[in-house]
């Protein structure tokens, strides 16, 4: 695993944690505090359980991402595949992004 992609996802992972409301903020930073490994483990595979019934009301697929983002600070050699993965969506929804509106102009 390169250390430099390492770096990336933790420091897009502490983007995100910005964006996010100030509840779930607060709980993804406790989990994320190192001693509690155990708890975050548990999360993370309750979530990305979570995520695999995503056709329940409550449920859905954001549930797989965020608990591979927990657990990504246990199992380090998940952070490279999460960034470029991350990376990728990124990419694709502006060039996604950047067609719709080309359309979006052409159009009378």
């Amino acid at each position: 695993m390169s250390a430099v992609t390492a770096a990336a996802w933790d420091a897009r992972v502490a983007r995100l944690l910005t964006r996010l409301p100030d509840r779930g903020r607060a709980t993804v930073a406790w989990l994320r505090h190192p001693p509690r490994r155990w708890p975050r483990l548990l999360a993370a595979v309750a979530l990305m359980a979570g995520g695999i019934f995503s056709i329940l009301p409550v449920l859905g697929l954001w549930m797989l991402p965020l608990g591979l983002a927990l657990m990504s600070d246990d199992v380090p050699w998940l952070k490279t595949p999460l960034e470029f993965s991350a990376r990728w969506i990124e990419r694709s929804w502006r060039r996604l992004r950047a067609a719709w509106q080309r359309r979006r102009r052409r159009r009378p």
